[in-house]
């Protein structure tokens, strides 16, 4: 009788778990028994735990009874990482590898039939929050899965290609190949350059909307832009997430980690602010995230970059309406059963839409529809969450030949570089962003009498809630910030007004 244990880790949610996989070998009937609370993946890791340790090479105990612990038993695992530490622990029960030399390591990853590592998901978001917890043991993983993990600093970082270059770095054997078994260097996620293919300067015209994103970008406001069709509403919206501030090393970790385990981690994005634009036919579920094991939506794989909703009014009302907690709080959290996950959901919403059916309510073209049919397509966005969005900007058609007689714009390098001035200010005042203030902060907000005059005005006239006013008093900070201005003037809170009156609903 033989007992292996070997180290590995579980995910839920963002949070990582250490779990022991316990592989116990008895005479009896031959069986290979799973226990721990396993779900479907790693329930059929059995058969390919079986194929994978005899097409390498290895005696497979096919004569005994195998029972593997999944421990703590009470956390569900659900994933194909839990492949190599069975193999290896099975390998180490029937004598084939030494015990003491698991306990020196941290295995992860998933076996093909013929014994060759496969990459997992999440590996980032694991060892993130593993080295967040203070764990310190190197860890072993597949490749492709190695290099994403290397991009969090900590402990020594192994990346395999097959069962048998594990095998053989645990007897201390030589390895196979050079390339097969390689120690990463931990934390070499390095900035990406930007896309070459778009920029800011390519939007010609628009000055009111572009002045509007500006102030977005700089206080990390929400933003609608609304207008006919061919406005230029998408082409803006497409080339904001450029205005944006460079991510720092952390920004880039907590964005990796949801990429990570969401599967669609790539290494050559690494330090660009993600930019999701989910289709108008997009649910609930697919907006906040959701499953067993819980998994993030567009509204948290968007945390530090853009969330574009093209067609707002198109949109599912209860997918709209899931918006409403993260736009507040800045977290979406999912309750469930047996685990309670929260994903981080910080970014810049900006919305587009069309003012009517038509698309021609305002512009120079003739507008077909009726009253009722305005109100009630505008009617498809609620009020509460417009409440929720700070800048309301209307973007008009323009002129052929101001289009085409227009200069080029200011290069999005140039504008990125004052909302950068406007970011630094903001966070070494309160650290964080304008769009972050608490009420008890806007309260000690340095602000002009004639201002703050001007702005109670406007909400009494205009019969807004406090939460509008905040809003528009956060808008007002960041006006300030792009002006290098200590105090919030008269002129800021005029402009933050204006962009916050929208467009009359009647044709």
């Amino acid at each position: 009788m033989g007992l292996a244990i070997v180290n590995s880790w579980a995910l839920m949610g963002l949070q990582s778990c250490p779990v022991q996989v316990e592989v116990h070998l008895a005479n009896g009937l031959p069986s290979f028994t799973l226990v721990g609370l396993a779900q479907g993946a790693v329930k059929e890791a059995r058969e390919r735990v079986r194929c994978a340790i005899q097409q390498s090479g290895f005696d497979f105990p096919s004569n005994q009874r195998i029972t593997v612990n999944l421990a703590p038993s009470d956390l569900p695992k659900d994933s194909s990482s839990f492949d190599l530490p069975m193999a290896l622990g099975v390998l180490a029960a029937s004598g084939q590898i030494p015990l003491d030399a698991l306990a020196t390591c941290a295995f992860s990853g998933g076996l093909s039939l013929a014994g060759d590592l496969r990459p997992v998901r999440g590996a980032l978001a694991m060892r993130l929050h593993a080295v967040h917890q203070g764990s310190s043991l190197p860890w072993v993983l597949p490749a492709g899965s190695a290099e994403e993990a290397a991009c969090v600093p900590g402990g020594p970082l192994w990346r395999g290609r097959h069962l048998r270059d594990v095998v053989a770095h645990l007897r201390g054997e030589p390895p196979v190949d050079d390339e097969a078994w390689v120690q990463l260097p931990s934390g070499t996620g390095a900035a990406s350059a930007r896309p070459p293919d778009t920029d800011w300067s390519e939007v010609k015209g628009q000055a009111s909307a572009k002045r509007a994103l500006e102030v977005a970008a700089a206080g990390q406001h929400s933003v609608l832009l609304q207008g006919p069709p061919g406005s230029g509403k998408t082409l803006l919206a497409e080339r904001f997430v450029q205005l944006l501030p460079r991510m720092r090393p952390d920004e880039a970790l907590a964005s990796a980690a949801l990429e990570s385990l969401s599967g669609q981690f790539q290494l050559a994005r690494w330090g660009q602010r993600p930019f999701c634009r989910p289709h108008h036919t997009a649910t609930a579920v697919s907006m906040v995230g959701g499953g067993v094991p819980p998994r993030p939506g567009q509204a948290a794989l968007a945390h530090l970059g853009v969330l574009f909703l093209d067609e707002l009014p198109e949109f599912d009302r209860a997918a709209l309406e899931a918006l409403r907690e993260p736009l507040e709080s800045g977290f979406i959290t999912l309750s469930r059963s047996r685990h309670l996950a929260q994903f981080p959901a910080q970014f810049v919403l900006v919305a587009a839409m069309n003012p009517c059916p038509c698309g021609h309510l305002g512009s120079s073209l003739p507008c077909r529809c009726t009253p009722d049919q305005v109100a009630r397509y505008q009617g498809k966005v609620s009020g509460p969450l417009l409440d929720r969005v700070d800048l309301q900007v209307s973007v008009p058609t323009q002129a052929m030949d101001e289009v085409w007689q227009a200069p080029p714009g200011e290069s999005s390098a140039t504008v990125q570089a004052r909302t950068e001035a406007a970011w630094a200010r903001a966070w070494s005042r309160q650290g964080k962003p304008n769009r972050a203030l608490t009420v008890a902060e806007l309260d000690a907000l340095p602000i002009a009498v004639d201002a703050q005059a001007a702005l109670q005005q406007a909400a009494a006239r205009l019969a807004w809630s406090a939460r509008a006013v905040h809003r528009v008093l956060r808008v007002s900070r960041t006006i300030a910030d792009l002006q290098a201005s200590d105090r919030v003037e008269r002129h800021h809170v005029a402009e933050a007004l204006q962009y916050r009156l929208r467009q009359s609903s009647a044709p």
